[in-house]
C-alpha cells in the first residue's frame, strides 16, 4: 500500500529556509516507506481540502516563525517572533482534518506549538532556562529529555536506553500548558521544560516533539523509531464508518437538546 503524508511548506515568506529545512523531513518519510504530499501555503483552501483527501496522514514541520500569542490569549512580548499566518491557515485546516477523520499526526518543533495551541493550550513565549535550548541544528545531541513511563514515546525508545535520550534541539519556544487531550509524554531533565506531548488515546496517533527527528534520523535509532511509527499509524488507518460519525453526530445533538431543556 503506497502511503501519502501531507506536509505544508514550512513558512510562506522565507523560501531559502524553505529549501534548506524541507529535505530532512522528505528523506525520513520516504525512508520510512511513505510518500509524501507537499502543501502549497499560498493554495485555496478548496484544493486543500481535496488535495488532503488523499492522504492518511499529517506531518507538521517546523518554521522559523512563532506561534501568534494572541490565539492563546496572551499580549506579544518583545522576545516573540512574528506569526506567519498562511502557515496558520494550512495548520489548522490540515489539524481539522487529522481531528474528524483521525489520520495520525506527527508534530515537530513549531508544529508541536502550534498542535498544542490548536487544542486550546498555552506556550513559553520565550525560553530563559540554565539548558540550552537552541545551539543549532549542527549539534546532534544537545540535552537530555526523560521519556513518561507508559506513554506512546516510551514504546519506541531503544532498548537499553533508559529513561533519558539525547536530542537535538533549536527553538526559543516551548508548551506551557498542554492542550486538551494531550499529555506530557518527555520533559527536559535539566529544566523541566515540555519536549513532547501526546493525545490521550488509543485511537489515533497524535506525537508532538520539540526536537528534530528528521535530522538524526541517519544516526538515531530513536529519531527511525519514531518516523516508522507514525508511518505505520498511517498504513493501518481507516477512514471513519458512517454510520459512526452519524451516532457521534446524534449525540451531540442529544446532548444540546438535554442541556437547553435543563437551561
Amino acid at each position: 500500500m503506497c502511503v501519502h503524508i501531507a506536509i505544508p511548506e514550512p513558512t510562506s515568506r522565507d523560501s531559502a529556509y524553505n529549501e534548506r529545512s524541507l529535505p530532512p523531513y522528505l528523506a525520513a518519510l520516504r525512508s520510512a516507506g511513505a510518500t509524501p504530499i507537499l502543501v502549497p501555503l499560498h493554495e485555496r483552501q478548496d484544493r486543500v481540502a481535496r488535495l488532503l483527501a488523499g492522504v492518511q496522514g499529517i506531518l507538521l514541520p517546523g518554521s522559523k516563525f512563532d506561534v501568534d500569542p494572541q490565539r492563546y490569549g496572551e499580549d506579544r512580548l518583545p522576545e516573540c517572533g512574528e506569526a506567519d499566518p498562511a502557515r496558520t491557515a494550512v495548520d489548522e485546516l490540515l489539524l481539522q482534518e487529522a481531528f474528524n477523520l483521525r489520520k495520525p499526526v506527527l508534530a515537530i518543533c513549531h508544529g508541536t506549538q502550534s498542535l498544542n495551541v490548536w487544542l486550546n493550550g498555552s506556550l513559553v513565549q520565550d525560553l530563559k532556562t540554565a539548558v540550552d535550548h537552541r545551539p543549532g541544528r549542527e549539534i546532534v545531541e544537545a540535552h537530555p529529555v526523560r521519556i513518561t513511563a507508559g506513554s506512546r514515546l516510551a514504546g519506541l525508545v531503544p532498548r537499553g536506553t533508559g529513561e533519558e535520550v539525547q536530542v537535538n534541539s533549536s527553538h526559543h519556544q516551548a508548551v506551557w500548558v498542554a492542550g486538551d487531550g494531550l499529555q506530557v509524554s518527555a520533559v527536559s531533565s535539566g529544566d523541566g521544560v515540555v519536549e513532547a506531548v501526546e493525545l490521550d488515546s488509543g485511537d489515533q496517533f497524535v506525537v508532538g516533539v520539540q526536537w528534530h527527528p528528521e535530522r538524526t534520523y541517519i544516526h538515531s535509532a530513536f529519531s527511525r523509531a519514531i518516523f516508522a511509527a507514525f508511518v505505520q499509524a498511517a498504513v493501518v488507518w481507516q477512514p471513519r464508518r458512517i454510520e459512526e460519525s452519524v451516532a457521534q453526530n446524534e449525540n451531540s445533538s442529544s446532548e444540546g437538546q438535554e442541556s437547553a431543556a435543563l437551561a
